[in-house]
């Protein structure tokens, strides 16, 4: 009776999940057709994605420091988030296109955001110990397959970028409605408010150090990637292919490549409690940095081949992500665990801020192959932090 219940408030949760986090990538989904309705320059662009990075760093720490989600239901917090982020997204309707009023609806969707993805980790690990790994993946892999949805909803609504937008903020409502239908799990418990202790334990403990590190390595690449695959591959396409034909198979290849991310995560956090988190988080590394200088030699190529390498970059730039947090889990001590965990969330989306920003103008200033190279220095990064970690394994 537990199991068939556990997997039905599972089965739900990475559904709310994954429709209450499509409006990610709202933005970034339909820029260039909002682009070609009025003009919004590169850093207007590239404000509207990394915002929601800075709402969401803001909105994760008040999470913690204020112990939300362990004052009242969890459950009521993940719906009235989603709800008010629904709602929230909707301004981006509002002419001028790019304003600052649009800006503004980008952070508070991130801050509001960050009452759904950590809210429904916590909800998740409350249903199991030992498959923590694949508890984990599952809710990352719903995460990740709904922020793919704005760039399906942008590839089948053509040039109707309003269309894509209406339908991010009803999936998002649907979300905050579905997970009130979520049960606790057995393990589910209070977590500790944030404990300034846990920046010094950060540091001075070398496997958290070193997955820290291995973290914001992978941060490094993620968010920059995800952001900007539709710009890139578009840029790369239209070298064989003419421009409206080349952004349609951008966005196409987008939503693929993020959602094929998304289902890794669930073969990798199975993988992860049989074989170790540390040689899962490293294998992705390998692929996904390799995948991303594949894809700058490959730049103006052949479109199947680089549609090719952009799904497998894709595929592999995020299974790792639920992994360094259950190392983190695994070495910190129990009354540390939440806050060690608010940290590494806050300091890796706090970097993404950077890295959405910077990425549309160092396309501009250097080319995208050169750009898409570089984002392959986090997963090098990472790969030499968590080598060690291999041999010390936390269980």
């Amino acid at each position: 009776m537990r199991d068939s219940s556990k997997w039905f408030s599972l089965t739900l949760l990475v559904l709310a999940e994954a429709v209450g986090m499509n409006l990610w990538f709202t933005s970034a989904a339909v820029l260039p057709d909002m682009a070609r309705e009025g003009t919004i320059s590169l850093d207007r662009q590239a404000l509207l994605s990394s915002s929601v990075q800075a709402g969401f760093v803001l909105g994760a720490l008040i999470v913690s420091i204020s112990g939300l989600a362990d004052r009242y239901d969890p459950r009521r917090v993940f719906a009235v988030s989603a709800l008010m982020a629904a709602a929230v997204n909707l301004l981006l309707l509002l002419p001028p296109l790019g304003s600052d009023l649009a800006v503004a609806s980008r952070f508070l969707t991130g801050a509001l955001l960050a009452g759904v993805y950590p809210v429904g980790m916590k909800l998740a690990v409350g249903w199991g110990l030992k498959d923590r790994g694949l508890l984990v993946g599952l809710l990352v892999g719903g995460l990740t397959l709904g922020k793919s949805m704005p760039y399906l909803a942008a590839y089948l609504g053509g040039t109707d970028w309003r269309l894509a937008i209406l339908a991010a903020s009803l999936l998002a409502a649907l979300g905050g409605l579905l997970v009130l239908g979520v049960g606790l799990g057995p393990h589910h418990a209070t977590a500790p408010r944030f404990r300034p202790a846990a920046i010094v334990l950060a540091w001075r403990d070398t496997r958290i150090r070193r997955a820290y590190i291995g973290y914001l390595g992978h941060m490094w690449e993620l968010y920059a990637m995800w952001a900007w695959v539709a710009a890139a591959a578009g840029a790369s396409y239209a070298a064989r292919l003419d421009q409206a034909a080349a952004e349609s198979l951008a966005k196409l290849t987008a939503f693929l490549a993020i959602a094929l991310g998304g289902l890794a995560c669930i073969l990798a956090g199975r993988l992860a409690d049989r074989h170790g988190k540390a040689e899962v988080a490293i294998t992705a590394l390998v692929v996904s940095g390799s995948a991303a200088i594949l894809s700058a030699l490959s730049f103006g190529g052949p479109v199947w081949l680089s549609l090719l390498l952009f799904l497998v970059w894709g595929l592999a730039v995020i299974p790792d992500s639920a992994q360094f947090s259950a190392i983190v889990a695994d070495f910190a001590p129990p009354h540390l665990t939440g806050s060690l965990l608010a940290f590494q969330t806050a300091l890796g989306f706090g970097l993404t801020i950077a890295t959405v920003q910077l990425t549309p103008l160092a396309a501009g200033a250097l080319g995208w192959p050169a750009t898409l190279a570089l984002m392959a220095i986090g997963p090098i990064i990472g790969l030499i932090a968590m080598r060690p970690l291999c041999t010390t394994r936390s269980d």
